[in-house]
């Protein structure tokens, strides 16, 4: 039979080994991720700010829906443009109007979906920028599952079927761009000037589209630095 000294012993050296176990558990805790919108004021945005640009001889539920939460926006690489004299490849976008800009800190918020099979697409832009052939100071692309910046760098890998969140940020005064993955800082890169800016997200063809490009989106908000 166990002395009652021993039998303290073992009893300090079980809580000390809980104890040790329960700190060892919380140090090796993911730190907390900043909000992206700290410090950021929400917009009002209201069916009005949505501006629907689809293939011009379409009508707009034969290329996009909305239940009240998701809008789901499709466009297929036979399309027309969005408008009769224009030169684009298709596109059923949405442009936020409204809260076009030209300095100061501004911001796009949105939960976003692709299916699997859409490629060669942007599905989100920064409109506006300088120079000779330059319409955008950022775009994201969807290549074979991966998000990437235009159709070069890596954003996110395994991009299809799953929600995600996005968050754009764009400093004009600084001309930067800064990309959040699920919080998670993903992208910063210089922006390509412009004096005037807005957001747009949905499906514009690009390189190699597929015969079928889809995104939805959901929760879409606008931010201005206060």
């Amino acid at each position: 039979m166990a002395s009652p000294a021993l039998s303290w012993i073992s009893v300090s050296l079980l809580v000390s080994v809980v104890s040790f176990s329960c700190v060892a558990a919380r140090s090796t805790r993911a730190p907390k991720v900043a909000d992206p919108t700290d410090g950021f004021t929400a917009l009002n945005l209201g069916q009005d700010n949505f501006e629907l640009q689809r293939p011009y001889d379409e009508a707009s539920g034969a290329r996009y829906s909305f239940d009240g939460t998701v809008r789901k926006m499709w466009v297929l690489s036979s399309d027309k443009p969005h408008a009769r004299q224009s030169h684009t490849m298709p596109r059923t976008e949405i442009r936020i109007t409204g809260h076009d800009y030209s300095s100061g800190m501004w911001q796009f918020e949105g939960y976003g979906y692709v299916p699997s099979g859409t490629s060669g697409v942007c599905i989100m832009q920064v409109f506006g920028a300088s120079g000779a052939g330059a319409a955008s100071t950022l775009m994201l692309h969807v290549y074979d599952c991966a998000l990437r910046y235009y159709d070069r760098q890596l954003v996110e890998d395994n991009i299809y079927n799953r929600w995600f969140k996005l968050n754009v940020v764009h400093d004009v005064d600084g001309s930067v761009l800064t990309v959040y993955i699920d919080g998670q800082k993903k992208l910063h890169v210089r922006g390509r000037g412009g004096h005037s800016h807005y957001f747009k997200f949905g499906v514009y063809a690009q390189h190699h589209d597929s015969n079928r490009m889809e995104s939805h989106w959901k929760n879409v908000t606008i931010f201005k630095k206060n």
